[in-house]
């Protein structure tokens, strides 16, 4: 009795892993013909995330938007909530949080031509809000957005000119 239910089971097992097999390899060979094949592997860093669906790479150095600082060259954009921006931003800095954006751009870009370097950023590493915002920027017609990455915290850190309030 023992030897026919292992048996049996062997039998299951091997057909289990052949059914397997046989999806995998549909899955495989259907993905190898499709015109928008999904990637094996995937770039899920943060800085794949300052990437545009076309592939233009919307970061800013944190040497390069300094210097554009400090010649008066740019826009700062903080993507950030009104109370994380009262709390402290870069100095000069405009409150435009991505999350209100919709009601706040026209206020907000108010005397800023499309054509001026804008930089916008948000709170850390893995904040997306900086980059939803540029590529909202972009799409409205300001084709110099750019994103600092790490922004808000890096910026302090490195002792760059910060302030509170409006």
């Amino acid at each position: 009795m023992r030897l026919i239910s292992s048996k049996i089971w062997i039998k299951t097992s091997n057909q289990v892993l052949f059914i397997v097999l046989i999806v995998l390899a549909a899955g495989f060979a259907s993905n190898y013909f499709r015109s928008d094949k999904i990637p094996f592997i995937e770039d899920w860093s943060a800085k794949s995330n300052l990437v545009t669906p076309s592939g233009e790479n919307l970061e800013i150095s944190l040497a390069e938007a300094s210097n554009l600082f400090k010649k008066g060259k740019a826009f700062f954009i903080d993507a950030r909530s009104l109370a994380e921006y009262d709390a402290g931003h870069i100095k000069g800095a405009i409150s435009l949080p991505y999350k209100e954006v919709d009601w706040k751009f026209v206020e907000a870009m108010t005397g800023i031509s499309e054509e001026s370097a804008v930089i916008t950023y948000c709170d850390g590493e893995t904040c997306e809000l900086s980059m939803e915002l540029a590529v909202f920027l972009r799409n409205a017609g300001y084709k110099n957005a750019t994103v600092l990455s790490n922004g808000w915290p890096v910026w302090k850190q490195n002792g760059l000119p910060v302030e509170t309030g409006e």
